[in-house]
């Protein structure tokens, strides 16, 4: 629970803001008053956050990015920002999101990519001294096909203004960050006009691979006024930010023993060969199962904290359910990365002998070019001596 607001205090100047620009830090130290110790930690450990594939690059085509726009409310807490999408919209109409879209040419890191988006949607300014960047965390897969992944941005200054893009957002509201790791009703019983209504509810979806994904919803307190609940991607994102900003686990249960992890969703589409993310690698002359290996091989000093979820526990049993379905594809990948290894040594070690010939014969034949030059040069002098 958030920490009460006795706990405010006005600390002396965290030493993670020292990263940033003059103007952000001031702006930090002017919220720092207001900030709960609670709130401060959650800022200090998404700075900290590492995505642990940071390296791979996903097809331009099939990627996305979702801005998670926190800022600081009038008690200390955090709250992150939302949309109402457009009821005109062709996909998703009327939904609660966070502002994000494809990646477009222009965009040279997926960091831009969100940036432009909420820009583009709610008319937050991709300012990066008012709006620093906490963390890019690990990539989602959307629709089975998308690569989704979010970007975390702390608002500082106030008196920005939001300019709603109509055709895209209807409104924009803000819910407590901390709401998304409870179960229990976080907002007052005048928001909704049954509370009774459970605020956190789960569905369970069979997945393609084998075992179970778990799709999580929560209310808004704003269902009168026919605003959707936060729910699939946006809520899985929001409980994954609130568990490593905050450092603890939900109290209810995020997967079951038996789903696939993102990073094995992800590995699956990439192996899948009508999967329009493999079709994807294949025209922008990615190697996708090479990229389905490195997907599935977490560094481990990724993040200097321990999985707050614990990721590498969920999918366990799902790796039983499938019998390996990812399994005998990276073992045929590295059966093929072994079978190219020895390849390349096989061709260095021919290069080498080739080379070794070659110089053999330079040599020999400088030898005997330097016995001629000895020839020609002792005729000369006996030439001379005549």
């Amino acid at each position: 629970m958030p920490a009460d607001e006795s706990t405010c205090t006005s600390a002396p100047r965290p030493s993670y803001v020292h990263t940033f620009s003059r103007p952000t830090i001031e702006l930090f130290e002017a919220a720092l008053p207001t900030l709960k110790e609670e709130s401060r930690q959650c800022i200090e450990n998404l700075l900290r956050y590492r995505a642990p594939r940071p390296q791979i690059k996903f097809p331009r085509s099939q990627s996305a990015a979702v801005l998670v726009p926190l800022f600081i409310g009038r008690a200390g807490d955090l709250y992150v920002l939302l949309s109402r999408r457009s009821a005109s919209l062709r996909q998703y109409a009327g939904d609660t999101a966070l502002p994000g879209g494809k990646v477009d040419p222009e965009d040279i890191t997926i960091e831009d990519t969100a940036r432009r988006e909420a820009f583009e949607e709610i008319g937050l300014a991709p300012d990066r001294e008012r709006v620093p960047l906490l963390c890019v965390m690990e990539p989602y897969l959307a629709g089975n096909k998308m690569v989704v992944t979010p970007v975390v941005v702390l608002i500082l200054d106030k008196t920005m203004q939001p300019n709603l893009n109509e055709s895209e957002v209807t409104s924009i509201f803000s819910q407590p960050l901390a709401s998304f790791l409870a179960s229990s009703f976080p907002f007052p019983p005048n928001r909704v006009a049954d509370p009774s209504t459970p605020y956190h509810t789960t569905m369970e979806l069979a997945w393609s691979g084998g075992g179970t994904i778990r799709i999580h919803r929560f209310l808004t307190g704003r269902e009168t006024d026919g605003v959707k609940p936060v729910f699939g991607l946006t809520a899985g994102i929001l409980i994954y930010v609130a568990a490593w900003g905050y450092g603890r686990a939900p109290d209810f249960e995020y997967q079951s023993p038996n789903a696939p992890t993102q990073a094995q969703q992800i590995a699956s589409a990439l192996l899948a060969p009508s999967n329009p993310l493999r079709l994807a690698c294949e025209r922008e002359a990615i190697d996708a199962n090479m990229m389905a290996s490195f997907v599935l091989h977490t560094p481990k000093e990724s993040n200097s904290e321990p999985g707050i979820i614990e990721w590498d526990r969920i999918g366990q049993d799902w790796r039983g359910l499938t019998e390996g379905l990812i399994s005998k594809h990276v073992d045929v990948i590295k059966e093929e990365m072994h079978t190219d290894a020895h390849e390349r040594q096989d061709m260095h070690k021919e290069r080498r002998e080739r080379h070794r010939e070659v110089d053999e014969g330079v040599k020999s034949g400088e030898s005997e070019a330097a016995g001629r030059r000895t020839g020609l040069n002792v005729r000369k002098e006996g030439n001379a001596k005549l």
